[in-house]
């Protein structure tokens, strides 16, 4: 259980630069406006995909084992 912990510990901090990078640079390059909008909502539906991975194990629900 611990290391499932660490693990999910890990990969949010991960996770978080990496949105930071992203939306750092997406502020840098000069894009149109519905270019960043579309790139900031398949940003969101990613990070929600993966904090879904993350939790799953920790429902600890045989048939959602994700590991």
């Amino acid at each position: 259980m611990i290391d499932t912990l660490i693990s999910l510990i890990v990969l949010l901090i991960v996770v978080g630069l990496i949105w930071w990078a992203v939306t750092t640079i997406l502020g840098v390059i000069p894009l149109p406006e519905p270019i960043k909008t579309v790139i900031n909502v398949l940003m969101i539906v990613v990070l929600c995909l993966i904090v879904i991975y993350a939790l799953v194990p920790l429902i600890n629900i045989p048939h959602l084992r994700v590991r």
